[in-house]
């Protein structure tokens, strides 16, 4: 548990109002981390954590089996390190692989793309620029 979220678990001393800048003054620690502690937001550890791909028990084995093969001369090019993960990664069962999502969840709006009167007003501008002699 990171120190924010312990200074929202205690109490603070009699007579201190209950309010994030009185646990902010009261434990060093930044108003705005608390306040998004209280809401739910992981802490940047946390979300490192959440973001690797191999469990520390693969990168275990992985480093492992690097060291093992260039104990014995034969050192695994840097290129192959991801492969060698994959198919670490692959070997777990199916519902504790790492997931994968699309960027976008819908179809864009077919809408946005109705530029007819956009245009028809550009030639109305650029009509009195076009008919100047001097330009051309």
């Amino acid at each position: 548990m990171d120190k924010a979220s312990q200074v929202l678990a205690q109490s603070l001393p009699e007579g201190t109002p209950k309010s994030f800048r009185a646990l902010a003054d009261h434990s060093d620690v930044p108003r705005t981390t608390l306040q998004h502690r209280a809401r739910g937001r992981r802490s940047k550890e946390e979300k490192a954590q959440s973001q690797h791909y191999l469990y520390p028990w693969e990168a275990k084995a992985l480093v492992k089996f690097l060291v093992q093969q260039d104990a014995i001369g034969r050192p695994v090019r840097i290129k192959y390190l991801r492969p060698i993960a994959f198919s670490l990664a692959r070997q777990r069962p199916l519902m504790d692989r790492p997931k994968l999502r699309a960027s976008k969840s819908g179809a864009l709006d077919w809408n946005r793309y109705d530029i007819y009167n956009k245009v028809v007003y550009w030639f109305e501008v650029i009509r009195a620029v076009l008919q100047n002699s001097t330009v051309l």
